[in-house]
C-alpha cells in the first residue's frame, strides 16, 4: 500500500467559505477609519442659552446703571449727608441728610451695578439725589465719575466665551457630519459594501435554486 504523501505547507489551500471571510475581515479593516463623535446639539443648545443668560445679566448690570447716572447729572440736587449706617448682610449704606430741602431725611445709596462706596459710620460724605425720585442717589464722586462696572464687564466677557465656544461646538458638529455623511464615505468602504453584495448573491441564488 503506498504511503500517503504530506502535504506541503505551501500547497495548502483554506476552504472557499474560510478565504471568504478573510478576505472580508481584511477589506472591513482596510476601509476602517476612526471619526470622532460629533458635539451633542443639546450641548449646543445650552451653551447657546448660557450666553443668552450673560448677555441679559450684562445689560442688566449695565443699563439702569448708566441710566442712574445720566439722570443724576442732568437733574439731580447735591446735599452733605452723615453715614448713620453700614451692613453688609444684605449690603447696603444708610445717610442722613444734613443740608437742602430735604436735611434729617434718613435714605439708603441706591447701588452701581451692585456695588456701594466704601463708607465709615459718622463719616460725612457728599450726595445727590434726584428730586423726582428722593429714592435714587449716590455719592456725589460716584456721579462724577462712576467706579469700573466690573460686574457687566465680567459677564460680557463670559458671554462672549460661551458664544465663541458655542460657535466652535457647532461647526466640529457640522464638519463630522458631513463627513460622515454617504456622499463623503471614502472608496475603500464602498469596495467593502461591493464586496459584501457579491458574498450574498450566489446564497441567494443557491436558495433560489
Amino acid at each position: 500500500m503506498a504511503k500517503k504523501r504530506k502535504r506541503l505547507v505551501g500547497e495548502y489551500q483554506l476552504p472557499p467559505h474560510v478565504d471568504k471571510a478573510r478576505q472580508a475581515a481584511a477589506a472591513r479593516a482596510a476601509g476602517w477609519q476612526w471619526r470622532p463623535k460629533p458635539p451633542q446639539r443639546r450641548v449646543i443648545l445650552t451653551g447657546l442659552g448660557v450666553s443668552l443668560l450673560c448677555v441679559g445679566m450684562a445689560a442688566v448690570f449695565w443699563l439702569p446703571s448708566k441710566s442712574l447716572v445720566r439722570d443724576l447729572r442732568s437733574r439731580g440736587v447735591t446735599s452733605a449727608a452723615i453715614v448713620i449706617d453700614v451692613d453688609s448682610k444684605p449690603k447696603y449704606v444708610k445717610v442722613r441728610l444734613v443740608s437742602g430741602p430735604r436735611a434729617g431725611d434718613e435714605v439708603k445709596l441706591s447701588d452701581y451695578a451692585g456695588m456701594y462706596p466704601g463708607a465709615q459710620v459718622n463719616v460725612a460724605m457728599l450726595v445727590t439725589y434726584d428730586p423726582q425720585e428722593p429714592s435714587r442717589l449716590l455719592s456725589r464722586d460716584w456721579v462724577a465719575n462712576p467706579p469700573p462696572n466690573l460686574p457687566a464687564y465680567g459677564t460680557a466677557a463670559l458671554a462672549l466665551l460661551c458664544l465663541s465656544l458655542t460657535a466652535a461646538a457647532a461647526l466640529r458638529r457640522r464638519r463630522i457630519l458631513r463627513t460622515s455623511s454617504p456622499s463623503a464615505q471614502p472608496a475603500s468602504s464602498m469596495k467593502r459594501k461591493d464586496l459584501r453584495r457579491d458574498e450574498t448573491r450566489p446564497q441567494r441564488l443557491s436558495a433560489e435554486q
